[in-house]
């Protein structure tokens, strides 16, 4: 072989000789060059570099050596650089593979910094070039990102919703998501409530419902379920059975004539006490309120208060509750203790939950609710609440939650339904005219699915006496069953369904005396507080209640 003199720092130049062959191997990762044939010395490091730059696909282009004139470069000549380009040379395949790599790469760096997982640019792609998706995030390429814990197929429908609508794909998205982007924009469009989510763990309980011990139809819970879980169901009987056990424990301090002296002066103070209608709030108690039992009786559904609107307390409100369920567990998690944190969402607002009067002529049991700030629903209960205390003792910072359906409206509580009793019920709305409290809506989703009961539909007979006993005796009789203890078939324990407590937009209400209040005015605020209801509903059915079997229904 011949060596071609060159400019000084140009790198040697190998010639072919005649009657000799350079080994080469077929993939073009090594070249054996033989040494004894050079005039010139070129050494192991040198072939070493030129080899990890074949392996690392470096083309590495030199200058242009000067050719004197009597080269005979032309003739077979070949550069150690030409040699390697040579041998690293592709397909036109494999040599677009890098500049696919190079634009795999500039998508996932784009949807790294936005979110989205799903450019256009990267839609095009094949389809192996698209990794699986997991519930912790997508993958793509090896590039992992979370988006929710949701792909396109298994995304809730409100969640991509809100997606489209805060434009997340805007710019990227393809035409049929530009598409879906405008009709969920024109949809959202009047409506000003925020996205929620349900960010629920049922995994846990639903292995346990299909690992449970079946007997006659019975499936029962396993031995081991978790301590806190365990405390859950006791928190749940404490209170399902607060009744029972208070007034029981009552007659058995009657029979025991030691404690008569204490007995009568205490059915006295019952039936004269004031404590349920002044508005004073006297034996409520906050410590009570916040025990720790009440914490685990919310996380037993478990149950979450979701605030979608600022409510100031310098304002008086009366919040209307959607549905009554069988018992409202969901009203009294929310209102009645701390268990949802309502003071720490809503600061500087002490609300009082409204049951029936009656409570308060239960022995031991109206001490109980009188603890949590319970009060009665009469309007002179209302009208002291709402136009006592505060920072100026005019009732403002204060709120009441009234279970607008009524009994009438546990007859309507079947899981998958709702039925609100509201057509009718404008007494609230005048409360809220005469005190000049802010109406505020509050929609409870997954009330009505904590319990099983027989159906109007199905036993006619049944409903007509359930309705003789709320006419005559001003309560009803609901025949309701759920689980149990220590079975998810049997019982009379709620069923542990997701309880999602949705708090609405307030509506402004200006104050009027008795005389003055007109009914117009009573049909506006009433049709605008419904109008809410149907936001609220639309906005989060498909989040909240994706098993319903039909839609909201607002009946006399």
């Amino acid at each position: 072989m011949d060596r071609e003199s060159g400019s000084t720092g140009t790198p040697p130049v190998i010639t072919k000789k005649k009657g000799k062959k350079t080994a080469t191997k077929n993939k073009g990762v090594d070249a054996n060059v033989g040494t004894s044939n050079l005039k010139g010395t070129i050494t192991a490091d040198e072939l070493a570099a030129a080899s990890s730059s074949v392996v690392k696909e470096v083309v590495v282009v030199p200058s242009t050596p000067k050719k004197s004139k009597g080269s005979k470069g032309k003739k077979g000549s070949a550069s150690l650089d030409s040699h390697i380009e040579s041998s690293s040379s592709k397909t036109p395949q494999q040599e677009q593979q890098p500049k696919k790599a190079a634009v795999i790469g500039s998508n996932m760096a784009l949807a790294e910094s936005t979110g989205d997982f799903f450019e256009k640019a990267a839609d095009e792609l094949p389809v192996k070039t698209m990794a699986t998706s997991s519930s912790k995030g997508v993958q793509v390429n090896g590039v992992n990102g979370v988006r929710g814990g949701l792909d396109d197929e298994k995304e809730r429908p409100s969640e991509k919703e809100n997606r489209l609508v805060n434009g997340e794909r805007s710019g990227t998205a393809t035409l049929t998501q530009r598409k879906q982007q405008k009709s969920s924009a024109f949809k959202a469009k009047d409506n000003d409530y925020p996205p929620l989510y349900d960010d629920d763990e049922r995994e846990d309980r639903r292995l346990d419902r299909i690992q449970a011990y079946r007997a006659a139809g019975i499936r029962f819970a396993p031995w081991n379920i978790p301590y806190r879980r365990r405390m859950q169901t006791v928190a749940v009987i404490i209170h399902c059975l607060s009744i029972a056990s208070t007034v029981s424990f009552f007659f058995f301090l009657c029979a025991i004539p030691i404690f008569w002296p204490l007995i009568i002066p205490y059915l006295l103070h019952m039936s004269l006490s004031k404590n349920a209608t002044d508005g004073r709030l006297r034996m409520r108690s906050e410590r009570w309120r916040r025990l720790p039992v009440w914490k685990l009786f919310g996380e037993y559904f478990p149950a979450k208060l979701h605030k979608t609107h600022d409510l100031p307390p310098t304002r008086k409100y009366i919040f209307g509750y959607h549905p009554h369920g069988i018992i409202s567990h969901g009203a009294f998690a929310a209102f009645a203790t701390e268990a949802l944190g309502f003071s720490e969402k809503f600061p500087g607002i002490t609300n009082s939950l409204l049951t029936l009067d009656s409570n308060f002529r239960i022995p031991l049991y109206r001490d109980y609710i009188l603890a949590f700030g319970l009060q009665s629903v009469s309007k002179e209960s209302i009208t002291n609440i709402l136009t006592k205390g505060g920072p100026n003792n005019e009732g403002m910072g204060r709120a009441v939650t009234i279970v607008v359906g009524g009994a009438r409206e546990s007859l309507e509580a079947q899981p998958g339904v709702m039925n609100l009793v509201l057509a009718d019920r404008k007494g609230f709305v005048k409360m809220a005219i005469r005190t000049g409290a802010d109406l505020v809506p509050v929609l409870a989703f997954g009330e009505n699915d904590l319990y099983d009961q027989l159906s109007p539909k199905t036993h006619p007979w049944l409903h007509k006496a359930q309705m003789w006993v709320l006419r005559t005796l001003k309560f009803t009789l609901p025949f309701l069953h759920g689980r149990g203890i220590f079975n998810y078939d049997v019982g009379l324990m709620p069923y542990r369904r997701r309880l999602n407590i949705v708090v609405g937009r307030p509506i402004m209400v200006a104050q009027k005396r008795e005389g003055e209040i007109e009914n117009e005015e009573v049909n506006r605020l009433h049709s605008e507080y419904v109008g809410e209801l149907e936001k609220m509903w639309e906005r989060y059915k498909d989040v909240f209640a994706a098993g319903r079997r039909g839609e909201m229904n607002i009946l006399k």
